[in-house]
């Protein structure tokens, strides 16, 4: 009998929104980082400097605005990051797509076979 070799499971890492500060599947989240140029939507997730997490929903948005998103960033917004921020914003759905409703984010997670 030919012994088998358990299947890995890729890990998957995780982060905090922090609009409504649920925790969710890094990929699942829009990083905002904070750069010496200003603040940047980084879609990568690999720009360097602090970053921060939010849902791509309108309302993790203007929870972020109000001043979550400064205080994750330590930071204060100039009325420029604001409108940058709020341009993206704007682009953004008002409720959670079906993607963003799985909390872990398990649909992305990949097994290697070995």
């Amino acid at each position: 009998m030919a012994k088998k070799t358990p299947k890995k499971v890729k890990h998957v890492p995780q982060r905090t929104c922090v609009g409504c500060r649920e925790v969710n599947a890094k990929r699942a989240l829009v990083r905002i980082v904070r750069t010496e140029e200003g603040l940047r939507i980084d879609l990568t997730g690999k720009a360097a400097g602090r970053g921060a997490y939010l849902h791509a929903q309108q309302s993790c948005w203007q929870k972020g605005l109000k001043g979550a998103l400064a205080h994750a960033l330590k930071v204060e917004l100039t009325e420029q990051d604001r409108e940058i921020l709020r341009t993206y914003m704007a682009g953004l759905p008002d409720e959670p797509t079906e993607q963003d409703e799985t909390p872990t984010g398990l649909e992305r997670e990949t097994v290697d076979h070995e």
